[in-house]
């Protein structure tokens, strides 16, 4: 089976915000996203919005952009359509958030949209797929072709700890402390395509996986992969899927200079036959629960002879590594706010610092109403 992969010129920037919806007076999650599609969609054609869509669960709206070459052109473009959303939600006395998991609302609770392609994916995956009352952001980074995007795939693999350690905020679910930094990432590892991606040596490896499957009926399309990071071919990129939903603009806007800057590097290592960083399967996966159940304060091993570092300083590293990168992308003072996070701390210790300190979980869905209406740490 053969793939088109269509190429993109440049490391171009596409983000995906997932955002939870809640009611003001309860906290709670509330499955209010299709009279809110309907509303912000009704002067689009055919009534659909074309930055905001639905997700599986109608307490959930993605928030897309455009394809960009900025990563302050991406914020732009989401903050003009989550202002749109906003007009909505706050008619309705409802509010927006963004996080890994709502601290305390069940997902029985929750309806899944009426669209048969989630009817179908409940149906066929069952209670794995009816539990994803999670939110996750998404980074696409255009790359040159279908061979590169494999090479950076699995290049990529080596730093997927380092944006769920940043981005983790998922320590409750179902109003218990999971003693996770993100337990929204062992929810989403019970899909069948979930997780770290398998080890692909060329674009034909990813041909046969994806003729594999389709052939055998378990998926229709890229979109049933559901691994932490995956070549796009239909939009020429390469998409990282293992973060957790962030509380801020500002967040999410470091992570894709974070994101944009390692494809660019990586583009420019391979084209110049340069070393790529690389550890075996089983220590990306190791470091990849540690991330997990540790957050910032995980030690990564950074090598197959078991050395390790802690993830601050392996953060540290990479953010004076790809200074000139973040220069040339224009997305210095965005990559330069991955600090900002390390010295406030991600979102998963910040929601716990709201409990250490005497206030309860509505308290803590307080605080990210008010992170994501705010926009930024500082």
């Amino acid at each position: 089976m053969q793939i088109e992969f269509r190429a993109s010129a440049a490391p171009t920037l596409g983000i995906e915000v997932e955002v939870g919806i809640v009611d003001r007076a309860t906290r709670a999650l509330r499955p209010a996203a299709p009279d809110i599609l309907a509303e912000i969609g009704s002067i689009f054609p055919e009534g659909v919005h074309p930055r905001a869509k639905p997700e599986l669960l109608q307490c959930t709206i993605e928030v897309i952009t455009g394809i960009c070459k900025t990563v302050a052109e991406a914020r732009a473009d989401l903050e003009a359509t989550i202002a749109e959303l906003d007009e909505s939600v706050r008619s309705r006395d409802l509010a927006l958030m963004c996080s890994g998991t709502h601290p305390f609302s069940h997902w029985g609770d929750q309806l899944v949209t009426e669209n048969p392609r989630y009817s179908a994916l409940v149906e066929t995956i069952g209670w794995p797929a009816r539990r994803l009352a999670i939110h996750g952001i998404h980074f696409h980074v255009g790359v040159p072709s279908g061979e590169h995007a494999v090479a950076i795939v699995g290049a990529l693999t080596y730093h997927l700890p380092v944006f769920l350690a940043l981005s983790a905020s998922s320590p409750y679910w179902t109003g218990l402390d999971t003693a996770m930094a993100s337990c929204r990432t062992k929810v989403f590892e019970g899909l069948p395509t979930a997780g770290l991606p398998p080890r692909l040596r060329q674009w034909s490896d990813f041909e046969q996986v994806m003729s594999t499957l389709m052939t055998a009926g378990v998926i229709s399309s890229i979109r049933e992969i559901w691994w932490d990071i995956r070549p796009h071919p239909d939009f020429g990129t390469v998409e990282i899927r293992v973060c957790d939903g962030m509380a801020t603009m500002s967040e999410v806007c470091a992570l894709a200079a974070l994101a944009q800057c390692l494809v660019a590097d990586l583009i420019d290592r391979i084209d110049t036959d340069r070393p790529v960083p690389g550890v075996s399967e089983w220590v990306v996966r190791e470091n990849k629960w540690l991330a997990a159940r540790f957050g910032l304060d995980a030690e990564l091993i950074i090598d197959d002879e078991g050395h390790r570092l802690p993830t601050r300083q392996v953060i540290s590293d990479l953010l004076e590594e790809l200074q000139p990168v973040a220069d040339r992308m224009h997305c210095r003072a965005e990559l330069e706010h991955v600090r900002t996070i390390m010295d406030v701390g991600p979102s998963y210790q910040r929601q716990r610092a709201v409990v250490a300190g005497g206030g309860s979980l509505p308290d803590v869905v307080d605080t990210l109403i008010v992170e994501w209406e705010q926009g930024d740490l500082c």
